[in-house]
């Protein structure tokens, strides 16, 4: 056997740290990618070790997202920011713990009274609900601080903007005010606070429709500048929605996803790992392993074991000709609410031993409800009229079964 030299010996050495450091700065690549698609920002006070890495391979990342998605990147001394803009955009998309659309208002409002301070400027709430009340006033929009509902309404407000960071209370809880209007709170303003609305590739009154205010950026108006917005439109959804089925798109977009597969695969799977396959219902990605970055389906929650269960029973049923369910040519399933009903208390019959106390005292309608809610959420489905919901085959690709060794309480 020959000896290596010297010389081959520290090029190998040299080649293997290489390799080494290449796959370092791959993962540090993709979980920038997860962070950036998946948080508000990333503030560098609280994850420095993240906004580094970002800063890093800013220009890379910057390039990838404006050339494939169109969504501006920016990076400043405080936090790093992707610009995000769906295509759709969907319920779940917006602040889950608001509950009334005054809620956005105000939050809005919000924003606006922050703008007109600088960092680390106090104020009291009384003087931001009084100068949010004339604003809205002046708008042509009325509230009234001494309805109860109203102040429920912008303490939720408040507390969104505190949770993201805009906000810092240094003294009282908008809750206490809420509860009273006598009470008062001391706030600090944060330098985040003039990041958080979307900003515009140009002013608003050059919009001529609500439309097209969904562009991230401008497209020149022109084949290319077309087939550039088409590119976007379909990266966008891939990036923003967790399933996209063919039957999602239009004929244009269509035409892109069928012809480009690869390079959607290639690029979706080289940047952020996902996996990439083509079924007859679509085109889907997988993430190979857990992530806290995103929420995955199944998700921890128990509703989502009971989509699996009703999955597995479906296709049961569909071996069986006296059950009457049969699949439609596309390989979707429509069922009634009875329908469903009937399945779940089945299935209670079947691992009641295994379910919590929650979802064996729970009535067959509303977990039935909370299944056709969590499928419509995931993309798996939608309704058809008031008592029907047509279930998607993508739903088909998982099973589930309870372990025997598995213990719930």
């Amino acid at each position: 056997m020959k000896r290596p030299t010297e010389d081959s010996a520290v090029r190998r050495i040299r080649r293997m740290n290489r390799s080494r450091e290449d796959a370092v700065w791959e993962e540090r690549r993709k979980a920038c990618m997860q962070a950036l698609l998946n948080r508000p920002w990333i503030v560098r006070d609280q994850d420095p070790e993240l906004y580094h890495w970002i800063r890093e391979q800013y220009q890379e990342l910057r390039e990838w997202f404006m050339e494939y998605a169109g969504f501006p990147l920016i990076v400043t001394r405080w936090l790093a920011k992707l610009e995000k803009t769906p295509v759709v955009a969907h319920p779940w998309m917006g602040f889950p713990e608001f509950r009334e659309p005054l809620d956005y208002a105000l939050f809005t409002y919000g924003l606006w009274f922050l703008e007109g301070k600088t960092e680390m400027d106090q104020f009291l709430l009384t003087d931001i609900v009084e100068q949010v009340r004339e604003q809205m006033a002046g708008q042509g929009m009325s509230v009234d601080w001494t309805n109860y509902v109203h102040r429920l309404s912008m303490a939720r407000a408040l507390k969104k903007l505190k949770a993201l960071g805009v906000l810092l209370a240094l003294d009282g809880d908008e809750a206490e005010w809420a509860q009273d209007e006598s009470r008062n709170v001391l706030y600090e303003c944060s330098p985040l606070a003039r990041y958080v609305l979307r900003r515009f590739p140009q002013d608003l009154t050059q919009y001529r429709s609500m439309e097209e205010l969904a562009d991230p950026i401008l497209y020149a108006d022109t084949p290319e500048g077309a087939a550039l917005r088409r590119r976007h439109r379909v990266y966008r959804r891939f990036l923003l929605e967790p399933v996209v089925l063919d039957r999602s798109w239009n004929e244009e977009d269509l035409y892109y996803v069928i012809t480009q597969r690869r390079s959607l695969i290639e690029q979706l799977g080289k940047m952020l790992g996902w996996e990439g396959r083509r079924y007859r219902e679509g085109l889907l990605f997988f993430h190979p392993e857990l992530t806290s970055e995103a929420e995955l389906f199944p998700t921890l929650s128990a509703v989502s074991d009971l989509v699996l269960l009703v999955a597995g029973e479906l296709r049961r049923l569909m071996q069986e000709e006296s059950s009457g369910i049969r699949p439609e040519s596309d390989g979707s399933v429509r069922i009634s609410r009875s329908t469903m009903e009937h399945l779940l208390i089945r299935l209670k019959e079947l691992y009641k031993d295994y379910w919590s106390k929650e979802q064996r005292e729970a009535a067959s309608s509303e977990l039935a409800q909370r299944c056709f809610a969590h499928m419509e959420e995931w993309g798996l489905g939608e309704w058809d009229g008031a008592e029907h919901f047509v279930i998607w085959p993508v739903l088909g690709r998982w099973t589930a079964e309870y372990a025997a060794d598995e213990t719930y309480g």
